[in-house]
């Protein structure tokens, strides 16, 4: 097991983005580096009978307003900007999320997951139809043709499950999730958990 923190995320999920981006502060701040972790929060719900906040918060009188307060308390607390909402939400992430680990075998994960965020929640397009998310994604310096005909080969796509599979045997029903050890923290909002619990407070 990872002793560095664990980010488990899928780009489809705009509070992940979020995380992500007040992850490098965290780093800074206390001299540790997240694992990120690629998993498919389509398979995630499907294994724990979960649906997205879009689906959850719906019709529910106050709640999706204090999730709005509780969004700007983090944007404050983290000092980050807020997410622009994609139209075309929700985005299938799979062939995404499979390119994610392939770009962890050719070793450009690190720019891959900041552009497909970048293209996701920053300037958002429908990042679901190859076209567009291979000419978004080679627009941010990514060899995005071949990590997409990585993406289809059989170890990563099994990479993927297993990354999924064991998120749901440790504890996890969405995403962002974080693990420091064998604690789980989930949503962006236990970042300040995480990182005191990193600290040993």
């Amino acid at each position: 097991m990872s002793s560095n923190p664990q980010f488990l995320f899928d780009f489809g999920s705009p509070n992940a983005f979020l995380s992500h981006e007040a992850i490098p502060a965290i780093e800074k701040r206390i001299g540790v580096k997240f694992e990120y972790v690629p998993i498919l929060l389509g398979g995630i719900f499907k294994a724990t009978n979960n649906r997205s906040p879009a689906e959850t918060l719906a019709g529910v009188k106050n709640k999706r307003e204090f999730h709005a307060i509780e969004t700007e308390r983090f944007l404050k607390r983290f000092d980050v900007k807020p997410y622009v909402m994609n139209p075309f939400f929700p985005v299938n992430t799979l062939n995404l999320m499979r390119a994610a680990v392939a770009a962890q075998l050719e070793g450009v994960f690190e720019p891959y997951v900041e552009a497909a965020f970048h293209h996701m929640w920053r300037q958002p397009k429908k990042m679901d139809d190859p076209e567009v998310a291979i000419k978004a994604l080679t627009s941010s310096g990514i060899d995005a043709q071949k990590l997409f005909a990585r993406a289809q080969e059989s170890d990563v796509k099994a990479r993927l499950i297993e990354n999924t599979q064991s998120a749901v045997e440790r504890g996890a029903f969405g995403s962002p999730t974080f693990f420091v050890g064998k604690e789980m923290f989930f949503g962006k909002e236990q970042l300040r958990d995480v990182e005191e619990m990193i600290l040993g407070k």
